[in-house]
């Protein structure tokens, strides 16, 4: 894969994953950041994916992927076993987000969470003056059938992490267009301007 053929808000989540290091990626969809940080940084990476299309689509590109159960499986693995646990718009559509977010921390030395943040402006207009759910390119389904089971702003998960002992030693802010917040004004209040978060975290 051409680095250029990544999502731009992946290739930011990549930049914070350190070379050669042990990632256990979670909800790895078809395996495209997997990919990357194996052929780009040369991790030793393993996957978890739900879905078996998913799961077949990661074997198939030599990628180490089993199919399970975020909200289940994280706890068979044995502690800090990776350097880093990656959710990539994963973890609000698990069942038990703040348990998932535990045993994230627990079997890794840092996670590297993407979230969508439902406090974006257009989200807060959109349901404002419409009444209904917001859809955008980010939350891109309709209520009913969305995977997304717990909306959250990435003030919501800025407060989990502090409720729960966690540390964020570097957050990146995204417009729709993936690219990190630059207007001054916008950059000082991310949670109404970033329409998706990543965090870094460590105990």
């Amino acid at each position: 894969m051409h680095k250029n053929q990544l999502r731009p808000d992946l290739k930011h989540l990549a930049k914070l994953v350190k070379k050669e290091s042990r990632v256990l990626e979670i909800g790895c969809g078809d395996g495209d950041l997997l990919y990357y940080l194996t052929h780009e940084k040369n991790i030793d990476g393993r996957g978890i994916e739900i879905s078996q299309s998913g799961v077949s689509t990661c074997v198939k590109r030599g990628l180490s992927v089993i199919q399970g159960d975020a909200d289940v499986d994280l706890k068979f693995y044995p502690q800090e076993c990776f350097d880093f646990a990656i959710s990539s718009q994963v973890i609000q559509a698990t069942r038990n987000p703040k348990d998932v977010l535990q045993e994230m921390m627990r079997v890794s030395k840092s996670a590297v969470i993407a979230i969508p943040n439902f406090g974006y402006w257009f989200n807060r207009v959109y349901l404002g003056l419409n009444g209904r759910m917001p859809v955008s390119s980010t939350l891109s389904y309709q209520w009913y059938e969305t995977p997304n089971i717990h909306f959250s702003t990435a003030k919501d998960f800025e407060a989990l992490c502090a409720q729960l002992g966690y540390k964020i030693t570097k957050s990146v802010y995204l417009q729709a267009s993936g690219k990190p917040l630059k207007n001054p004004i916008a950059r000082l209040m991310p949670n109404l301007f970033a329409e998706k978060a990543i965090f870094v975290l460590e105990k």
